[in-house]
């Protein structure tokens, strides 16, 4: 920056100024900054001057599965936002593993991140104890599934989405069996005791599909195999199935289609299935998944303000100290010919 300051013939505190907001400086001066950069090919180094900086312009975003729909929908709501709040996102994939969580949490404090929006994979006592030491010194918003009661979160409100569902699928007869998810995050247990207590509630017996213990990430895999399974055996507590993820309900409606089973509301279908989340795929999948609508622009919008109200005092925070602030968005029915 010193070099092509001189070659300006402008001060390097100058120029330094113009790379942090290039509205403060005056017109004529950054118009001469400005064709120096096309003459030269000038950039600073990203690494090098957030190094320098007490805190830098980067945001780590964490989660299990980067390819997931439901995790690219959030990864482009925050980072939107925070391009706009002028903060650069770096993405990491923990591909569901504590050793690949940790690392990432490593190479964003090395990188002197601001701080860091992650979804947890869970893990081990160890582990957990690793990530809340991290958490200390490293500013960290936990999304889609807690981490602790302490640690700031924003997730879907599992407890009224679920209801929500349970709620309709018990009105057609005998209600909904619950074919749970791998229980590789909070959200697994939170959505089959959403379920469970709705059932008792509406004056039924909660039923669980028979499904073998798992902690895969391989959703649409387990629940394939699994649906496999209990067909060529003792089958399904009820014809109204509700899964714990949409993943899942593909990997069921893939099995039940394969044997030729039929699922719908007509009177030849011989099974319903409902979902969670709306995946981009739950619309067009047949039959098209009755599911629940999770608004990632509103969590994702949520979980970025608490990170910045850490870096910011300024900013309002509601008269609620941030730092242990469980946010929780609502889900919305979304009605289609599985179910």
């Amino acid at each position: 920056m010193e070099d092509f300051a001189q070659a300006v013939g402008l001060s390097r505190p100058t120029v330094s100024k113009y790379f942090q907001d290039a509205s403060s400086i005056r017109p004529k001066l950054r118009e001469r900054i400005e064709e120096g950069l096309r003459e030269t090919g000038f950039r600073p180094n990203l690494f090098a001057v957030n190094l320098n900086r007490r805190q830098t312009k980067i945001v780590g975003l964490i989660f299990p599965n980067s390819l997931d729909p439901f995790y690219a929908g959030l990864r482009r709501q925050i980072e939107d936002r925070a391009a706009h709040e002028g903060y650069l996102t770096f993405v990491f994939s923990s591909d569901g593993k504590p050793e690949m969580e940790e690392d990432a949490l490593e190479t964003l404090s090395q990188l002197n991140a601001a701080g860091v929006i992650l979804s947890p994979v869970g893990g081990d006592a160890a582990h957990r104890a690793r990530v809340k030491a991290t958490a200390r010194s490293l500013p960290i918003v936990f999304i889609d599934s807690p981490f602790d009661d302490e640690e700031a979160f924003v997730g879907t409100n599992n407890g009224q989405s679920m209801a929500l569902m349970t709620d309709y699928l018990s009105r057609f007869g005998e209600g909904p069996s619950y074919f749970d998810m791998p229980h590789v995050n909070a959200n697994g247990a939170a959505r089959r005791e959403a379920y469970a207590q709705t059932m008792r509630r509406r004056g039924l017996e909660p039923r669980f599909v028979a499904v073998e213990p798992s902690t895969s990430w391989e959703f649409e895999r387990y629940a394939f195999e699994q649906t496999q399974r209990l067909l060529k055996g003792e089958g399904f507590p009820t014809r109204s199935l509700l899964c714990g993820n949409d993943r899942i309900a593909f990997g069921v409606m893939a099995a039940l289609n394969q044997a030729g089973r039929r699922i719908g509301l007509g009177p030849d279908c011989e099974f319903r299935v409902a979902g969670h989340d709306n995946q981009p795929l739950s619309e067009y999948i047949w039959p098209p998944l009755t599911t629940v609508q999770q608004n990632t622009g509103e969590m994702g919008r949520l979980a970025l303000d608490l990170l910045l109200q850490r870096l910011d005092p300024a900013r309002d925070r509601q008269g609620e100290p941030e730092a242990g602030r469980h946010l929780l968005v609502d889900g919305d029915l979304v009605l289609r010919a599985s179910a």
